[in-house]
């Protein structure tokens, strides 16, 4: 396999695993004033993503950081072109970041209020755009012949990118509240349990309406293949959801992202940015490499970094391991 093919598929790798670890993330924000009626409350929501929120987002920036080692052309044409919906995304993310720090640094319910909607806001946005720009991706933008980006902002909000937004929202949102359901005891697992059902309700009607779409407009055998078992990943979640298996709805809900992930960037093989105007214009993995050596560097760098990476993040996932109650919470603190 030639290192360009590894590389594509690392990145892959990569943005699944950015999306099923920070997928519950957004998801626990966005859900922060349905669970949290009181301030006790709203800091357990807090508590069960507080030690590894911060480890999650790093996936992004190793794939952002990836991208622009394996393929420069890429990473060029998509940050000029999507350069205001990647600007406001990570304007969210440092504001969600300074919530979570400074919420509990003062006793004030106005201060604590206002970090609240920081927490929300800055889930909420990023949940939506992260799935308009993969759309955009896969559906093409217009690149001209010096593989430059020649379109605007309103070319990015289609129909298409909009209903992959409201896929990853609607995802996400029940990734989230599985998750709580999964880390809680209590009422507030309750109550999650009963949210990941509503939520079920949405989710799977608006992520078959997306994958049936991009089915229909590419015809990739692997791609259809990895949607079809994403959806039945998805309904195995809504059943999982209903008989109260928390594990089990959280196993399904994560090989969900992981397998519509998986079968984007199958579809989009060999391209990494199809052009609209002309298929000539195109970035590829071959056209947008960098060069040989620099991918073998690249290569022998992940291979001895990545299980450090893997194996730490694992440890900090079992070290936290345990559900978080009421209880649990100090009558004052930070969070």
């Amino acid at each position: 396999m030639e290192l360009t093919t590894v590389w594509f598929l690392l990145i892959g790798v990569l943005w699944a695993g950015y999306f099923l670890l920070e997928g519950f993330d957004f998801g626990v924000g966005i859900l922060l004033p349905v669970v949290g009626k009181d301030d006790t409350s709203r800091r357990l929501a807090i508590n069960t993503i507080g030690p590894v929120w911060d480890a999650n987002e790093v996936w992004v920036l190793v794939a952002g950081g990836a991208t622009f080692a394996a393929f420069p052309e890429w990473y060029a044409t998509l940050f000029s072109g999507f350069f205001l919906p990647l600007l406001i995304i990570l304007v969210a993310l440092i504001v969600r970041g300074l919530a979570f720090e400074y919420r509990g640094k003062r006793p004030g319910a106005a201060w604590k209020r206002g970090w609240d909607r920081a927490i929300f806001w800055g889930s909420l946005i990023p949940a939506i755009l992260w799935g308009v720009a993969f759309g955009n991706i896969l559906r093409g933008v217009p690149i001209d012949a010096n593989h430059e980006y020649v379109g605007g902002f309103v070319n990015l909000l289609n129909p298409y990118a909009l209903l992959g937004g409201l896929t990853t929202l609607s995802l996400f949102t029940l990734h989230g509240a599985v998750f709580l359901a999964l880390k809680t005891d209590g009422p507030m697992r309750e109550q999650a349990g009963r949210l990941a059902a509503r939520l079920a309700l949405v989710a799977v009607p608006v992520a078959a309406a997306f994958l049936i779409w991009t089915g229909l407009t590419h015809d990739d055998g692997w791609g259809i293949a990895l949607s079809v078992l994403a959806a039945l990943a998805l309904v195995g979640a809504v059943l999982a959801t209903r008989a109260r298996r928390e594990g089990w709805a959280f196993t399904a809900t994560g090989a969900t992202i992981l397998l519509a992930v998986a079968a984007l960037f199958v579809t989009l093989f060999p391209n990494v940015m199809p052009s609209t105007l002309d298929a000539a214009n195109s970035l590829t993995v071959t056209n947008a490499s960098s060069t040989p050596y620099t991918l073998k560097v690249m290569t022998w760098v992940a291979v001895c970094f990545t299980p450090i990476v893997l194996i730490y993040q694992g440890w900090t996932y079992w070290v936290f391991r345990k559900r978080l109650t009421l209880s649990d919470i100090p009558a004052s603190g930070a969070h």
